[in-house]
């Protein structure tokens, strides 16, 4: 069985610096069921793939299984399809061999872990119960083109017909992560099968891998049914968490027909692509003490936490369970305690003072104002701009002209049932000019996402800047020897 990875990202060879395998060498690893095999057929600049070869001993596999004498012994147990497909074997080998990447750590190259990069996936034979048609259904909401061919019974006799393996391309803009955690969770349900007896410990798999885009696929029931063995119990229970966990509000809206911000927005990665664009422009002005005003489940923050020269970082959300989620999410008790001193969850409202923000160089509110009427913004702007007066400020909200882009989004429907509003571009950069005006502000605009030439980016960003205060812009002095 063979996956390769290719990337033309510049210089692609930091490819190898994501897989935490140099591309200069033939690595082995033992695996309880084989040996697997890391190599490099290219790396140049220009263009870089890394192959994943799986080398199955199904003898070994029926020699080690228990039970009474005789059984396993069929013929089906030593002659089978398993070393030659993709299955649940192949995402045992993502999770040992490629660890680090699918967990999302890079310790050479932090910032690449969080770059999304052109990638291409080939499985050369990947299983696939439901044919073409389920094969579509479960990686293209995911933002993936892709390419299928049908593989023949046997090339000599063509009479026997096709097969069920596919050839299978997919390629996007993504994250290795996400890619990763896509393949561990979809190769097996494409399978319909485990080589595994499946238990609760599955469940905790499936909704960390599948954290950040399982809830919004149209196809969760079918990816939670087959990844659990058809377990009825197992896969109700992790339906109920997993539900549960992403808030009544988010998953109200799921569905292609609804309407909602998580659905709509999932083909794009667009909270991704907030996040990582965010987290480069408070690097770019050299932030140190960042509070998160909204921080939810707290990614942002566990984005920020790998970079050290964020010193104090701060989340502040008015919802308990949020907060919850977000010390769940970041580890917080299982943090070293250098780690877990720069972080800090806090309860609070954004439309009241909290001397406990004060000191912060930076402010962020990702996706955030869309959600206040009127007199609750009013009363956010002055809290931030006129109480807090950070020298810096991050602020990202949907863009209404690119709603058009969106075919399941009815004229007159916001992104998110939430949503008190939704700003044009105009709109949004008159806000803006006009918080920079009051509060002695200046305010430059990016965008987030690939910007449409009629109606610009999915995502509006504004950042307001302002002289430092004396205190703050003074270097520390030297004390007297």
């Amino acid at each position: 069985m063979l996956l390769s990875l290719t990337t033309t990202h510049r210089p692609a060879t930091d490819l190898g610096f994501l897989l935490h395998k140099h591309p200069a060498k033939i690595q082995t690893f033992a695996l309880s069921f084989g040996q697997a095999y890391v190599f490099y057929p290219e790396a140049d600049l220009e263009r870089c793939t890394a192959a994943l070869a799986l080398d199955i001993d199904p003898v070994g596999l029926v020699r080690d299984r228990q039970g009474p004498s005789g059984e396993n012994r069929a013929l089906e147990q030593y002659v089978n399809d398993r070393p030659y497909v993709a299955s649940s074997f192949l995402s045992v080998a993502i999770a040992e061999v490629y660890g680090s990447a699918l967990n999302g750590r890079c310790a050479a190259r932090p910032e690449l872990a969080d770059a999304r990069l052109p990638l291409d996936a080939e499985l050369s034979a990947l299983p696939c119960r439901g044919g073409e048609t389920v094969l579509r259904r479960l990686f293209e909401p995911l933002g993936y083109s892709l390419e299928a061919e049908r593989l023949p019974l046997d090339k000599q006799f063509p009479e026997w017909g096709n097969s069920r393996y596919y050839r299978v391309r997919l390629s996007a803009t993504v994250r290795l992560q996400d890619l990763l955690a896509h393949l561990y969770v979809l190769t097996p349900v494409l399978d319909d099968d485990k080589h595994y007896w499946v238990g609760d410990a599955e469940i905790d798999k499936l909704l960390r891998h599948g954290d950040d885009w399982l809830a919004a696929h149209p196809e969760r029931d079918l990816i939670a049914r087959r990844y659990l063995k058809h377990q009825k119990s197992l896969a109700r229970r992790a339906l109920e968490r997993l539900l549960a966990e992403d808030g009544d509000e988010a998953t109200a809206a799921i569905g292609p027909d609804a309407g909602g911000e998580p659905a709509l927005e999932l083909p794009l990665r667009l909270n991704e692509q907030r996040l990582a664009t965010v987290a480069g422009v408070l690097r770019e002005h050299g932030a140190r003490r960042v509070a998160d005003l909204g921080c939810g489940e707290g990614k942002l923050l566990g984005m920020l936490l790998k970079y050290p020269e964020f010193e104090r970082l701060l989340g502040v959300d008015v919802s308990l369970r949020a907060l919850e989620r977000a010390r769940d999410r970041l580890n917080l008790e299982r943090l070293p305690e250098r780690q877990r001193a720069r972080i800090e969850l806090l309860h609070g409202s954004l439309i009241y003072r909290d001397e406990r923000l004060t000191g912060c160089d930076a402010a962020t509110a990702i996706e955030v104002v869309e959600h206040l009427d009127p007199p609750r913004l009013a009363a956010f702007e002055r809290v931030l701009f006129e109480t807090l007066q950070p020298p810096l400020v991050v602020l990202t909200t949907p863009n209404a002209d690119y709603n058009v882009r969106f075919p399941h989004l009815p004229a007159d429907r916001f992104r998110h049932p939430d949503h008190r509003f939704e700003w044009t571009r105009a709109e949004f950069a008159g806000w803006a000019r006009n918080i920079a005006d009051r509060f002695g502000y200046a305010a430059a605009f990016r965008s987030v996402g690939e910007v449409d030439p009629e109606h610009g980016p999915p995502t509006q960003m504004a950042v307001f800047t302002r002289p430092l205060p004396i205190e703050l812009a003074a270097e520390p002095s030297e004390p007297a020897p």
